[in-house]
């Protein structure tokens, strides 16, 4: 039976590694606290199916990668209020976006007897390229912290928010030094988005933009930092199309050094 108090969510998967779902269902006792605040209605790592029901949020994780994929999220869409892109998969198209840029024909024939069996798309895309998504929510894997405070914004009937700061500001504030200045290791946080506890400069190693792009990300002036600590063009086009290759602000970066023929 319908609770009318209760916000209807479901979770949904795509092409993904189950990550960002996982965060959600390592809340812990957050996560039973919430159990008891919304109507859980189609989960399946956490048990509910109901794929078909209508709700008033749905949580997508994932990118939209063969034909199937295409009439499922249309389909989730038409019976969501709002939809909700988590992670970097559903908002960047992910790891599997990489493939976008190769013959993924001539793969799957080297790869499959059968080829003609595999089903899929020409590029492996976000899920706003398909259908109207409400909100982004970005990360590789996006937080449990950032998961409970999208749902607690709904809950109470206000638009969701998501850091955009840069991870130079997680830095400065855990009094990490500066590993592009005083190491000259090529480090995207300067143009990616905060959210990761500055996990990676933490540890004395580089950021390689697991958030995707900040707010105001000024990929011109990086990239021009990474020429002169001696990376080659295709080395920086590598570095913008990583994990998060289909965001706006990271594609039209690699596409600019491509246009100057140098990546």
């Amino acid at each position: 039976m319908k609770n009318p108090l209760k916000l209807r969510v479901a979770v949904h998967k795509f092409s993904s590694c189950d990550g960002c779902q996982l965060a959600l269902l390592n809340l812990g006792e957050d996560l039973l606290t919430l159990a008891g605040r919304i109507d859980l209605v189609h989960f399946a790592e956490a048990g509910p199916l109901d794929s078909d029901a209508d709700v008033d949020v749905a949580f997508v994780e994932g990118s939209v990668s063969t034909p199937e994929d295409v009439e499922r999220i249309r389909h989730i869409r038409a019976h969501s209020r709002q939809l909700v892109a988590i992670g970097a998969c559903a908002t960047a198209g992910g790891i599997q976006a990489l493939r976008n840029d190769a013959d993924g024909v001539q793969w799957v024939a080297q790869i499959y007897s059968h080829p003609e069996a595999i089903a899929s798309l020409e590029c492996s895309m976000p899920i706003a390229s398909h259908v109207k998504v409400d909100f982004e929510l970005w990360g590789c894997p996006v937080s449990g912290a950032q998961m409970l405070a999208v749902v607690n914004s709904l809950l109470l009937g206000v638009a969701p928010r998501d850091n955009a700061d840069k991870v130079c500001t997680e830095c400065k504030r855990n009094g990490y030094p500066c590993v592009l200045v005083s190491r000259g290791i090529a480090c995207m946080g300067p143009v990616t988005r905060a959210g990761c506890g500055a996990l990676c400069p933490g540890l004395g190693r580089d950021c390689y933009g697991c958030y995707g792009p900040a707010e105001n990300a000024n990929t011109d002036a990086l990239a021009t930092q990474f020429a002169s600590q001696g990376l080659t063009p295709q080395a920086i086009v590598q570095r913008f199309q990583s994990i998060n290759s289909q965001a706006p602000v990271f594609l039209a970066a690699a596409d600019k050094i491509r246009m100057r023929g140098d990546g």
